[in-house]
């Protein structure tokens, strides 16, 4: 799998564009198509995913292969947090459910950097999964990219600390790896 074509927007980046490529990664990884994914990272792209690390495309495909096989009727929303020229950091917040029925809303954050072709080189994620039950379930579009009238993270109320999460969750429990 082998892309040299620029992938825009590309750093420098100005607070519209940053938001504007949070929006691209959202509609890729709605897209569950771990070749199509892939093509938005370098070719020696490193990950932290959890307390997993993963090198360079062909694995990003293989991690993207197994979350999408246990992680079902996924559906993400990003945010942009902050940007420098060549860098971006997001929240997000995705949800899906295992093959027993259970639900998931998974909370995090990620930093990225970006080489200058607008390819992401560097990706560092940090993820807690909260159980919910179904009728809890914010996210409701059929699965793909994320209708635009759709509410994101700040209009649905899912801040640290603050939203419809903070009542039902035992913070012990969210921080715990699954």
């Amino acid at each position: 799998m082998t892309s040299t074509a620029a992938r825009p927007p590309v750093p420098p980046f100005t607070p519209r564009s940053a938001a504007e490529k949070v929006r691209l990664a959202e509609d890729g990884w709605n897209s569950r198509d771990p070749e199509k994914v892939a093509l938005a990272y370098s070719e020696d792209s490193h990950w932290r995913n959890r307390a997993e690390f993963v090198t360079g495309r062909d694995a990003i495909v293989a991690f993207l292969t197994r979350k999408w096989a246990r992680e079902l009727d996924y559906r993400l929303v990003k945010e942009l947090w902050a940007h420098s020229e060549d860098r971006i950091a997001v929240r997000f917040a995705y949800e899906w459910h295992d093959d027993s029925g259970q639900w998931y809303r998974s909370y995090g954050n990620e930093n990225w950097e970006f080489a200058a072709d607008g390819l992401m080189r560097a990706r560092h994620a940090c993820i807690n999964d909260l159980p919910i039950r179904e009728a809890d379930r914010l996210y409701h579009w059929p699965l793909g990219r994320r209708p635009d009238d759709h509410p994101g993270l700040t209009e649905l109320g899912l801040r640290t600390g603050a939203g419809p999460d903070r009542a039902k969750t035992d913070p012990a429990a969210v921080c715990q790896p699954r």
